[in-house]
């Protein structure tokens, strides 16, 4: 069967479109055509009833560009047409995670008080993914300010279903990225990762998705949540065009202060070119994972899945086979702490953060009379924000109150120096370790159902256990597909690196893509692209 154009990967489309096999519109027409094919109603803030449908159907997008997005087509056309170079992302689809300001267009964070919210400027990793010759096709869904892990605290319902299965979620908080990838509804998706909001619903979804070194992409245009954690990325669909949108993205920023002023390199743009031998490391820690008990206020421990478990181990054994060297045994103690210090740090920073909506300078009002100032802020949140913004607010004020954040929150910023310190000791090149990078599972376990676990907090949080430590450490981090489990769901294995390290990383990831290109697995379709491309 002919693969759609909205299924090939940025890469090879440009390639085409370079050599005038295809142009930007046609493109443009086969990702419009997914879209009708798979995505459903369109999610909105209005009372919600699930009906039978929604639960087929996909769901990526709060706002649709289509139009935009044509515009954008039809300029690429005519430079091609004119002899001149249109961008290296010339005529690729992207989708935006809803938490990036895009000029003209909603930018809601998924919440009720930006509802109607139009930007009057573009985030920097939005304008220059626009620059290389990107096609904005729209904003996607996410957990409401990124406030969760399965995208179902989105203020705009249905929530986004996972393609594979859509009775089950994409994963969160870049859910809508991750699914629209998976869904042939984009070809790369502008995400972020706080802890492992990027990498988590790219494993769900049998995706690749990246996060950089903090600071490695600049944050300004970001609708903050944890401003020390909070790191943008791109999800796409393999290694290569992961690699390219970096390489567009990256780079310093005169308008953000935490944006590393280094230079991008050039390698990204050619993974394959002089690719080393590396020293690639197991963790035991990655494997036995430790839970809190409500009963007993301890820990208990539990293996990953015994699938996702193997799928690393055979990832290691073919990397071997390629001639890198499998370091086993690398203590990282100290990833048990990871999510329980961030509990308290990333609720004291959204808190911070989400006191600028007052209903006064933008965004929703409340339109009631009110007594005074007072009242109109609590008014305005009290409609304006649903249920995990307000717990944040609570609990962040909380942990930071004078009495309480010597207990909590130094102890937490204690914690991340330490996990720190684990990543440190295992790349540090004169050490025991010396590692280039470390493999770990991506997920304790496959896509959950919708609704298994909305609703408990510390359970939906652990999601997250195996991707939190790399942003409290802020190293690079990226998950790729490995397989599927009895299910028919997709598997994720992830590499971490050291500091700016993506292309050493990213090497590692796509030797493994190399090493499983005959994979059967690799040619098994989600279910909402096989029943598209059978006309269903």
């Amino acid at each position: 069967m002919r693969q759609a154009l909205c299924d090939l990967p940025g890469h090879e489309l440009v390639k085409r479109l370079r050599r005038k096999e295809i142009s930007a519109v046609e493109i443009l027409e086969s990702v419009r055509g997914r879209i009708e094919a798979v995505e459903g109603r369109a999610p909105t803030t209005e009372p919600y009833s699930a009906q039978p449908a929604d639960l087929e159907r996909v769901h990526a997008y709060i706002t649709l560009s289509l139009d935009r997005a044509r515009q954008q087509a039809e300029a690429i056309d005519r430079a091609l047409a004119a002899g001149e170079d249109p961008g290296p992302l010339a005529g690729v689809p992207l989708a935006v995670k809803d938490i990036f300001c895009v000029r003209g267009t909603r930018s809601t964070a998924a919440s009720r008080i930006l509802q109607d919210f139009i930007s009057p400027y573009s985030a920097t990793p939005v304008a220059r993914l626009e620059q290389a010759g990107a096609l904005t096709i729209g904003k996607v869904n996410l957990d409401e300010f990124t406030f969760g892990s399965s995208n179902e605290s989105s203020a705009f319902l249905p929530p986004p279903g996972n393609p594979w299965d859509p009775r089950r979620v994409p994963g969160g908080s870049s859910g809508g990225s991750a699914a629209a990838v998976a869904a042939g509804e984009a070809t790369i998706s502008l995400g972020t990762d706080t802890s492992g909001s990027i990498r988590q619903p790219a494993a769900y979804c049998g995706v690749v998705g990246l996060k950089p070194t903090y600071g490695r992409v600049s944050r300004y245009g970001l609708i903050a949540f944890a401003s020390s954690l909070d790191c943008p990325g791109p999800v796409t669909r393999d290694v290569t065009d992961a690699a390219l949108a970096l390489k567009v993205m990256a780079g310093p920023d005169p308008r953000d202060a935490t944006a590393a002023n280094l230079p991008v390199p050039e390698a990204l743009g050619d993974l394959d070119q002089s690719a080393p031998k590396l020293r690639i490391g197991l963790s035991p820690d990655y494997f036995r994972l430790q839970y809190p008990e409500p009963s007993t206020g301890g820990l208990s421990e539990r293996p990953v899945d015994p699938e996702i478990e193997a799928a690393v181990r055979r990832a290691a054994d073919l990397l071997s086979d390629a001639g890198h060297t499998i370091v086993e045994n690398v203590p990282m103690p100290n990833t048990r702490y990871g999510v329980p210090a961030y509990f308290v740090i990333s609720r004291v920073e959204a808190a911070s953060n989400l006191h600028r909506y007052d209903g006064v300078k933008y965004g929703y009002r409340y339109p009631g009379e009110v007594a005074d100032l007072r009242e109109l802020y609590r008014r305005t949140r009290g409609v304006g924000f649903g249920l995990q913004p307000k717990l944040r607010i609570l609990m962040g004020m909380y942990v930071s109150g004078e009495e309480y954040e010597k207990d909590y929150y130094q102890r937490a910023l204690r914690v991340r120096t330490l996990i720190r310190r684990d990543f440190e000791r295992a790349f540090d090149p004169h050490g025991d370790f010396r590692l280039d990078c470390l493999l770990t599972p991506t997920t304790p376990s496959t896509a959950f159902e919708i609704g298994a676990l909305y609703g408990d907090t510390v359970s939906m949080q652990y999601v997250d256990l195996l991707t939190v430590p790399a942003d409290h450490a802020g190293v690079p981090a990226v998950s790729i597909p490995a397989g599927l489990d009895g299910r028919g769901l997709p598997i994720g294995i992830q590499f971490i690196g050291p500091d700016f390290s993506e292309v050493r990383m990213l090497q590692a990831a796509r030797a493994f893509e190399q090493a499983t290109e005959g994979d059967e697995w690799r040619r098994i379709q989600p279910r909402v692209v096989a029943a598209a491309s059978a006309g269903v």
